[in-house]
């Protein structure tokens, strides 16, 4: 036995050499590392050390190191705000809906996109598509505003010309999630279809022509080889969408928000803004980003251990 651990030792140390001697011939691969661990650092685990003004009456003149200690004194003012359960049903809507609803557009699109088998038109359709990526929600908010604009916009221009009266959207609280979901889907589904385009790419084509030969058409083709091929990078996704359900987009809904449709539309974005910032709670909104992020991590828990029973992937 003594003999046996002194070998093990006498080849451990061997072996680091071997491996300072690879980890310098490769160093500038290493290197390219380095940015991406100093963002993380930086401005991710660092910050998180200010959580603890949740558990105090942060006052910004004194610190976190002199503020006095509260315990759980804004975790139980979250429950009893008749605000929060408000904003609370309005975030989860709206991120259902656009799980519901956005999540399945750019898998849809993809698959449309790879049946297209003249390759300049495809090119040209992928360029339209993705530009709207591009544009900052500002752009994209003004850009709608004016399309539904009651007096001039296009939208209210088809209506009246058919003969009804114009519809104001933006004031009406009742269209709001549906503009919402539909500027987030036309902004962003082409850019998301990038993931499953690659995905798509890596399929064997051996497949397809196995299939051809049995008699499959194009769509029993869709439906048995590309719908499963994309399954891993679907649920992937999925599950990384639903550890960031409570997280609807602070400039997307700002842009579109206003006192007259604020009963549906504010979502805990806005609100943290408009408390947190704006009403200097700066501790009470740092209790609810702690409730957001405890949500999301028992969300991403339980759809991934779901997801590793039913389909056998999962992200950890």
């Amino acid at each position: 036995m003594a003999e046996q651990r002194s070998s093990t030792i006498h080849l451990d140390v061997k072996a680091m050499p071997a491996k300072r001697n690879y980890y310098v011939k490769h160093w500038a691969i290493y290197s390219m590392i380095v940015p991406g661990l100093l963002y993380f650092i930086i401005f991710k685990y660092i910050p998180l050390g200010g959580s603890v003004i949740a558990f105090q009456d942060y006052n910004l003149f004194n610190g976190i190191l002199h503020s006095k200690f509260v315990g759980f004194k804004h975790f139980e003012n979250l429950f009893t705000y008749p605000e929060f359960f408000r904003v609370l049903k309005n975030t989860l809507i709206i991120s259902v809906y656009q799980l519901v609803l956005g999540f399945p557009a750019p898998i849809l699109l993809a698959i449309l996109l790879n049946e297209v088998r003249k390759v300049m038109f495809k090119r040209i359709l992928q360029t339209v598509l993705y530009l709207p990526h591009f544009l900052s929600w500002v752009i994209v908010g003004g850009l709608f505003i004016s399309f539904l604009s009651p007096s001039t916009g296009l939208v209210n221009e088809a209506i009246k010309a058919m003969g009804f009266k114009p519809i104001f959207f933006m004031q009406e609280p009742s269209y709001f999630r549906s503009i919402i979901v539909g500027s987030s889907i036309w902004k962003e589904v082409g850019w998301s279809t990038i993931i499953y385009l690659a995905a798509l790419a890596g399929i064997n084509p051996e497949l397809y022509e196995a299939a051809e030969v049995d008699g499959a058409g194009r769509f029993r083709q869709v439906v048995s080889i590309t719908i499963p091929s994309l399954l891993p990078t679907i649920m992937v996704l999925l599950l990384l969408r639903i550890g960031n359900m409570l997280d609807t987009g602070f400039e997307q809904i700002y842009m579109f928000l206003n006192p007259l449709n604020a009963e549906k539309g504010e979502v805990f974005d806005t609100y943290i803004y408009r408390i947190g910032l704006l009403g200097a709670q700066y501790s009470y909104s740092t209790a609810i980003g702690i409730f957001k992020s405890v949500v999301g991590f028992v969300l991403l828990i339980g759809a991934n251990a779901i997801s590793k029973k039913t389909t056998g992937d999962s992200i950890f």
